[in-house]
């Protein structure tokens, strides 16, 4: 069984990438690959929904920490939107809250673009 599934959709020109999972060291390499696609498709408007991660490592943090600034720098974004409340927390502890918008649904991630 795999770790970490990636469903992603389009609409209205964001990519919504819905994290199923455990994205920890073993996994983060597939969500970075994941990005780095989008971004070589010029795809740089991201809500990633986090209502069906079980658990986040330093590794995947690490992920998203190392594209925001690549992202924005192209004119695009990073929006987290459905966290559970125990991702919140561990986000909100180390900071993410000040650097990336966090929406509770994907419909406000829209509205955050």
């Amino acid at each position: 069984m795999e770790k970490l599934k990636i469903e992603l959709s389009q609409e209205q020109g964001i990519v919504i990438m819905k994290l199923l999972g455990y994205l920890d060291a073993e996994t983060a390499p597939k969500f970075d690959g994941v990005i780095v696609d989008l971004i070589h498709q010029n795809k740089f408007k991201l809500i990633v929904n986090l209502s069906k991660l079980d658990y986040i490592s330093s590794a995947g943090l690490g992920v998203l920490m190392g594209k925001i600034g690549e992202i924005r720098a192209k004119g695009g974004d990073i929006v987290l939107s459905s966290l559970p409340q125990k991702i919140f927390r561990v986000l909100q502890l180390l900071g993410f809250s000040k650097l990336f918008k966090i929406v509770e649904t994907d419909e406000e991630g829209f509205k955050a673009f």
